[in-house]
């Protein structure tokens, strides 16, 4: 078994694992039946990846979409890392390589669709492959509640006990309920040791915003991140059209994604998405779990998610690198009542939308929060991280009122009608509207008709968003959506709490906002320079540019212009392979020299400690080739020996002559072993 913190290192370019990875790969590596809640973007894939190299045998990943698998194939092998995939995408020579690998015994990871365990031939293949490990990744598709449903991943816990291999189960958003649903079905109900890791993605910058000229609101957006991956989700079909035409109009790459285009088509946009820098996609949420593009800087949303979790997942396909990245919400009255809707006709039953209801109120409250907003998200995944990394009410807080007063009145409306009309019914009574529907009940007798004139229809729109943010009264799906308070109403109703509201966001005449730099003026011409390198050489292998280094390591390229091959090595993201692959090159651009070519083995030791001491021995060397004085025979030590002394580091000259032999040592080995004491 291997160190999984060497690997790390030398496989995958980083130093020091992202926090909660580490416990989870040291579970995993052990054969621990493992479930992992992590937050999208925060490497779940290297917490099966790594073990997986660590281990003997073969993993199988059970993985729900093709381009998701395809991406982290093409990847791992950009590591070095025998990987491969079997799917209905595949080439009669990728296939064939599979197959190779698998009888040879060198594949390690095999990713394989759920509707692919439902053969015979699978389950075949799988009982002759010495599997040492199961990975699921989205394993909440395995819930029958959730928007994600898979049904082929019910067969995951027969293969489990088929081959009776440790599972190790991930995904980035399951409440408790899909959480029990999970154990049940790929655990058999025994509970596996279980990970809930910060749903913090301090990476993101949060932001929302009251539509007000909505289309005008994305492309100023989208116009200040020019030259930028990003998506842009909508409510509806049309509108991706639409956006997409108009951004194109204003000088962007841009297309449409959504689930009424040809499969064809959509794979055109998904190929362009992973190879192309700088486009946008505008999406419906048919662009979803397959997003796995790491570089994707901006994530924005035309209409309102339908969900608190929906909105998580969709902000977390931005910066999965690492590197700074940004994410905007438009909502409107419009949106509200379209996502209640939704609810109410769908097929559920009382209870379960009413508690899809809970949710999206959970999602107005992000919305019209009063203080921070990353504070306000983490609160309701059960988070208790408290700093905020960046969101725009810390940035730029909101006006606000004592509206303890104005909420009181508002439920006294909806009590005042036995809570069976909606908040355009309540809006009339409170500011005194007669319309034919209020004057045909009597509505304008009761003590609260027009008592609410201090605000405007558009001010108390305002405040029954809030009301229902703060879940202080949710729709009745048995009563056509009418409005009934929660218990958590209670309290200011019979004046036991006060409440703060915002005053009404929008902002009139907003400006053009300024444009986002990656790095600073200084550095940007390089991080173009580096950019441009990477497109051509991802263009000629004809891979996704990120395969070649991500842009959060072209950045700490460009800040930290690194110098040698072993500077280079320090940077993150930058592996054995990759060194070896694309070291001299992106270094040539950075110092506008050509890197001195260095051995093989001298390579494999670059951006660490031995780096160093190899070099001081080979320096040694050089001085005693021809011996003390020199004039005796040349000698020298081969590569492979001196890299291995660097490593070793032994204590006496008996063991380096262990090492590099009886005559050699005579030469060498004192002053071998004062460059090893020293070092």
């Amino acid at each position: 078994m291997f160190d999984p913190a060497q690997l790390l290192s030398d496989v995958f370019g980083f130093s020091e694992f992202r926090p909660g990875q580490a416990e989870i790969v040291e579970a995993v590596t052990a054969g621990e039946n493992t479930l992992a809640i992590m937050p999208t973007g925060g490497g779940k894939s290297l917490c099966f990846q790594l073990p997986a190299l660590a281990r003997s045998g073969l993993t199988v990943v059970v993985s729900p979409l093709i381009a998701l698998m395809r991406d982290q194939v093409r990847v791992l092998r950009a590591a070095g890392v025998e990987a491969g995939a079997l799917t209905s995408g595949n080439t009669e020579e990728e296939t064939d390589r599979v197959f190779s690998a698998l009888h040879a015994g060198s594949l390690k990871l095999l990713y394989l669709a759920p509707e692919r365990l439902a053969t015979t031939a699978t389950r075949d293949l799988l009982a002759r492959a010495n599997v040492s490990l199961i990975a699921v990744d989205e394993a909440h598709c395995v819930s029958q509640w959730g928007h994600d449903f898979r049904p082929d991943y019910l067969r995951i816990g027969d293969l489990r006990r088929s081959l009776d291999a440790p599972l190790a189960a991930f995904t980035a958003t399951a409440d408790e309920e899909t959480r029990t649903e999970i154990i049940n079905r790929l655990f058999d109900g025994q509970p596996p040791r279980t990970f809930l890791h910060g749903f913090d993605r301090p990476n993101l910058y949060l932001a929302f915003q009251v539509k007000n000229s909505p289309r005008k609101q994305i492309l100023d957006y989208a116009d200040a991140r020019r030259g930028q991956s990003g998506i842009i989700y909508c409510g509806t079909r049309a509108k991706t059209e639409a956006l997409a035409r108009a951004l194109d109009e204003d000088g962007h790459k841009a297309c449409a994604y959504h689930g009424g285009m040809d499969a064809e088509d959509r794979r055109i946009v998904e190929t362009r998405f992973s190879a192309e820098d700088g486009l946008i996609v505008a999406a419906t949420v048919a662009f979803g779990m397959g997003v796995d593009k790491p570089d994707i800087r901006w994530v924005a949303h035309a209409d309102l998610p339908k969900s608190i979790e929906a909105y998580y997942q969709e902000i977390g396909r931005a910066g999965r690198d690492g590197a700074p990245a940004e994410t905007l919400t438009l909502y409107g009255p419009e949106d509200i009542r379209f996502r209640r809707q939704q609810i109410d006709e769908g097929l559920a039953p009382d209870d379960r939308k009413s508690a899809d209801h809970a949710r999206l109120n959970a999602l107005l409250g992000l919305a019209e929060a009063i203080a921070c907003r990353r504070r306000s998200l983490l609160v309701y995944f059960g988070d208790t991280q408290t700093a905020c990394s960046g969101c725009d009410l810390c940035d730029k807080p909101p006006e606000t009122f004592d509206a303890t007063q104005s909420v009181r009145k508002a439920l006294s409306a909806a009590l005042r009608t036995d809570e069976t009309f909606g908040a355009g019914h309540l809006i009339d009574i409170l500011t005194g509207t007669k319309t034919d529907k209020i004057q045909s009940r009597g509505h304008d007798a009761l003590p609260t008709f027009g008592i609410g004139t201090e605000f405007d229809r558009r001010e108390w729109q305002s405040i029954f968003r809030q009301i229902m943010a703060h879940d202080l009264m949710r729709p009745d799906p048995s009563r056509h959506g009418a409005l009934r308070m929660t218990q958590a109403a209670r309290p200011i109703l019979r004046d036991e709490a006060s409440i703060t509201l915002r005053k009404d966001t929008i902002e009139k005449g907003s400006r053009r906002p300024a444009v986002k730099m990656l790095v600073s003026e200084e550095d940007a011409p390089l991080l173009s320079a580096l950019k441009a390198k990477r497109r051509a050489l991802a263009e000629a292998a004809r891979v996704p540019a990120y395969v070649i280094f991500t842009d959060k390591s072209l950045i700490e390229m460009a800040e930290q212009r690194p110098r040698t091959l072993d500077d280079f090595a320090r940077t993150s993201g930058v592996g054995a392979k990759k060194l070896e692959s694309f070291g001299s090159t992106f270094l040539a651009v950075i110092t506008g020299e050509i890197a001195e070519e260095q051995h093989p083995m001298r390579r494999k030791l670059s951006g660490k400690p031995t780096g160093s001491l190899y070099d001081q021995l080979l320096e040694a060397q050089v001085q005693l080739q021809r011996g003390e004085n020199g004039l005796e025979k040349p000698m020298s030590c081969s590569a492979s020996m001196l890299a291995k002394l660097a490593q070793m580091r032994p204590e006496n000259q008996s063991t380096i002559a262990n090492v590099i032999g009886d005559k050699k040592a005579e030469r060498f080995a004192a002053a071998f072993l004062r460059v090893l004491q020293d070092g």
